[in-house]
């Protein structure tokens, strides 16, 4: 698992517990929920901030890096032979990287990166310092969710009497709250 969007700390400080009671319980549900909001927005938030991610492409108009915001280019690479040489490819003369759209196009008469098999090798590193306040709030309402959902199916006896109801709960949906602020997140590859 990567690194995760929360801390314990900002957790117990966002619902007010004080007591250590529920630490391993918290402790354990926020890297699970930290994979599950990366998974469902397709980028990590924190993960290559210092540890540089690397991607390969095949050529095309542009190259979209998976993770954003991008922080820095190290470096752009090109093989003819399927990735097992490289050299190495010069910003402003052979590729720009456009911040407004977090894509990195050529610079040559034709704009367009040529076709080529594990072509070009892209090393950067992205990500947030800083989580933005409206993801971290959804991050620490999901957590909360999870712990007061704890199992997929609750029984509660009713009042004065010997049965037990069992619910299950049937649906997929997370909380709109959490969804709205998420969907704003989500990488677009189009």
């Amino acid at each position: 698992m990567g690194i995760s969007l929360v801390t314990l700390a900002e957790y117990k400080n966002y619902v007010g517990i004080t007591s250590p009671n529920q630490d391993t319980a918290i402790s354990a549900i926020i890297p699970k929920v930290s994979e599950l909001v990366k998974t469902l927005c397709r980028r990590t938030f924190k993960d290559y901030l210092d540890d540089s991610k690397v991607e390969y492409f095949d050529g095309g108009d542009v190259f979209n890096p998976a993770e954003a915001p991008v922080l820095q280019i190290q470096g752009i690479e090109k093989s003819i032979d399927y990735g097992n040489t490289w050299i190495s490819l010069t910003e402003y003369t052979d590729w720009v990287f456009k911040k407004s759209s977090q894509q990195i196009v050529p610079v040559n008469p034709t704009r367009y990166f040529e076709d080529l098999i594990n072509g070009y090798k892209i090393t950067y590193t992205a990500g947030y310092e800083v989580l933005p306040e409206d993801l971290k709030l959804a991050v620490l309402d999901l957590v909360t969710y999870y712990i007061k959902n704890d199992a997929a199916v609750h029984s509660t006896k009713a009042p004065g009497t010997n049965s037990v109801q069992i619910e299950y709960i049937s649906t997929t949906n997370m909380p709109a709250h959490i969804k709205r602020v998420l969907d704003l997140y989500v990488m677009n590859y189009n």
